[in-house]
């Protein structure tokens, strides 16, 4: 019987030697960003101070800043150096770099080494005792779209007052400082330690693990069991206090981890909350924000504090093109940032937006006919706090019933979208003009003035552009989609001599976005060269607003002659109503052969019916905006 214990004992040694071997490297973790801009731009500030720094994409779906390889006795000792000398985060770790995807610094780098080719000379020792040799911490910190169970309280927190209600505490938005182990329970040795945390019950032994995987330290089930992920996340928490990292936690420890832990719950007030006229269930953090109103198909959770984080749930009717619509929209409104990381699937979208000031996280899906999500925004100050809030929404999240806001939307009707921007500021382009399509490919020209110093170029607000061309002293721009695109008609230029007096029609977007499509005016030829007699200008009998500007001039046949250029800005000549000049088609012809375009040439044929040039017209022009 002694010599089978003995085999066992050594069949467990054996393998947790084994394991050992694959943790022969180590690298010192400092940070993990959402984005892959950010991570540079802190991989590239930490490279001015550290000679071995790397980055990672994670599992997670973020990106990982760290220093090293080194062996984990040399991980260990540089993270207590530059913990001790302030040179990194508190809350940096060492990691074996199980979580690391492809590298993303320095530029090239190759996938994480072997152990084998980075320590070459490593060894076994001769006999290992678990008791006393911890493993690596093999965790990440918890990113905030990274998975997360959600627990409720245990019910002796439940009873107590709920932040923000009568009697309760004001809800701090700051996490509470960590709390004091308790005098009154001994230090143990790391086997009364043992002995302590195996009388534990399930409940307890499982509230360590979610208190580590809230400290950012474990990331696997919450399951009670102790294994080698939780003893890694205790030596990780251990070594970030300053404590000797043995992986068994004594009773001080769990007492002051768990303290820790239930102190910040309550601080965010964290509480299922299921949203019956939106038919969502979310967790929320209701100590920070509180329900403020209705505004179909939204539901807003206002701060609590000022300046704090926002919440907006969404709830609406509709299918994928709802979807697409929402999408597009949400991209414009002023309280998400224009940068920042985009992704549109077939059944549902996620919009990350970042700037100086601000930061925005919005999620959408379709299912069953009805459209839910919802939308976090955020100050750069309130990052690790949105990181969590963030991640108990996205895991927590869950479509309920089949009721949705407003019913009687219909999808992306101009009503719906007052709807979906009402109780929102829309962010405003700085200027908008008119352009055309000039081929299949999606190529635009408009006017010089439209987009010149403009910090993003769109077309009709959602396809991003980016300036090809511009002559200024001619008044013409030429833009090309950054995405392809296939517009429902294009210009056909106009190859016949023009004929002076002949009806003509201008497509623009006269009022701006305030319409969903431009205006057809009509007008008359009037001249085929400038008041001067200026070459490449046709002289137009019409009444034109400035967002007719870079519109086409069509004749009866649905041929473009030319492009509707800005009313000159000169107050010592005003000229009279009704005269308006436009580019020739001769000269926008020469200009986009010199870009490399082929324009094509109008087809010979009789007058269209009014209807039939409306919608030719209507089917080239587009909307072009210049943002800051």
């Amino acid at each position: 019987m002694r010599r089978a214990v003995f085999g066992l004992w050594m069949m467990a040694v054996m393998l947790w030697a084994g394991g050992a071997v694959a943790q022969t490297q180590a690298w010192v973790q400092v940070e993990a960003q959402p984005t892959l801009a950010e991570a540079e731009a802190r991989a590239r500030a930490y490279a001015a101070a550290f000679a071995d720094v790397q980055g990672y994409r994670l599992g997670s779906r973020w990106y990982g800043i760290a220093l090293g390889p080194y062996s984990p006795e040399e991980a260990a000792a540089k993270l207590a150096e530059l913990r001790r000398e302030n040179l990194i985060p508190r809350d940096s770790y060492i990691t074996d770099g199980t979580n690391f995807r492809e590298a993303f610094w320095p530029a090239g780098t190759p996938e994480p080494l072997s152990p084998e080719a980075v320590f070459p000379d490593a060894g076994f020792p001769e006999t290992v005792f678990p008791e006393t040799v911890p493993p690596l911490a093999d965790v990440t910190p918890l990113a905030p779209d990274a998975p997360v169970e959600v627990t409720p309280l245990a019910p002796e927190a439940m009873a107590e007052p709920a932040p923000g209600a009568e009697g309760a505490a004001a809800p701090q938005a700051e996490a509470a400082p960590p709390a004091e182990i308790p005098a009154e329970i001994p230090d143990e040795t790391v086997a009364e330690a043992r002995r302590s945390e195996a009388e534990l019950p399930r409940a307890a032994r499982e509230d360590v693990q979610r208190a580590l995987q809230w400290q950012g330290f474990y990331s696997a089930a919450i399951d009670g069991a102790f294994g080698s992920g939780t003893r890694s996340a205790m030596a990780a928490y251990q070594g970030a206090m300053g404590l000797e990292p043995t992986g068994v936690l004594t009773s001080r420890q769990r007492a002051a981890l768990i303290a820790d832990w239930q102190a910040e719950i309550a601080a965010y007030g964290f509480e299922t909350v299921t949203e019956a006229e939106a038919g969502i269930e979310i967790t929320l953090p209701l100590g920070l924000v509180q329900f403020d109103h209705y505004e179909p198909p939204f539901v807003h959770f206002a701060a609590k504090e000022a300046d704090g984080m926002r919440i907006i749930l969404i709830s609406q009717p509709g299918d994928k093109d709802v979807l697409y619509g929402l999408y597009d929209i949400l991209q414009n409104l002023s309280i998400i940032p224009p940068t920042g990381e985009r992704g549109l699937g077939e059944r549902s979208f996620e919009i990350t937006g970042q700037s100086e000031t601000q930061y925005a996280h919005a999620f959408a899906e379709t299912r069953a006919g009805l459209v839910k999500g919802y939308l976090l925004v955020w100050s750069p100050a309130q990052a690790e706090q949105a990181g969590r809030v963030l991640g108990l929404m996205q895991s927590s999240f869950r479509p309920v019933g089949n009721r949705a806001l407003d019913p009687g939307m219909v999808p992306m009707t101009e009503a719906a979208r007052r709807g979906l921007l009402a109780g929102l500021d829309l962010r405003r382009p700085r200027l908008t003009a008119s352009g055309f399509y000039v081929d299949a490919t999606g190529h635009v020209l408009t006017t010089a003035e439209a987009v010149a110093a403009c910090g993003r170029i769109t077309l009709d607000q959602v396809t991003e552009a980016e300036l090809r061309f511009a002559d200024a002293a001619k008044g013409v721009a030429l833009l090309a989609p950054k995405t392809p695109l296939a517009p429902p008609a294009f210009a056909g230029f106009q190859p016949e001599t023009d004929r002076i007096g002949s009806e003509v029609a201008v497509a623009g977007y006269a009022y701006g976005d305030a319409l969903p499509a431009p205006v057809i005016t009509f007008g008359m030829l009037d001249a085929v060269q400038g008041l001067n007699g200026e070459p490449g200008i046709k002289r137009l009998g019409i009444t034109t607003l400035p967002g007719d500007a870079g519109g086409p001039v069509l004749d009866g046949t649905g041929a473009v002659l030319g492009m509707v250029l800005p009313r000159a800005a000169d107050p010592a000549r005003v000229l009279p109503q009704g005269v308006e000049f436009a580019a020739a088609a001769a000269e926008l012809r020469a200009l986009l052969e010199a870009q490399g375009l082929t324009p094509g040439l109008a087809l010979p044929g009789g007058a269209l019916a009014p209807e039939d040039l409306s919608r030719k017209a209507l089917g080239m022009t587009v909307l072009v905006s210049c943002w800051e």
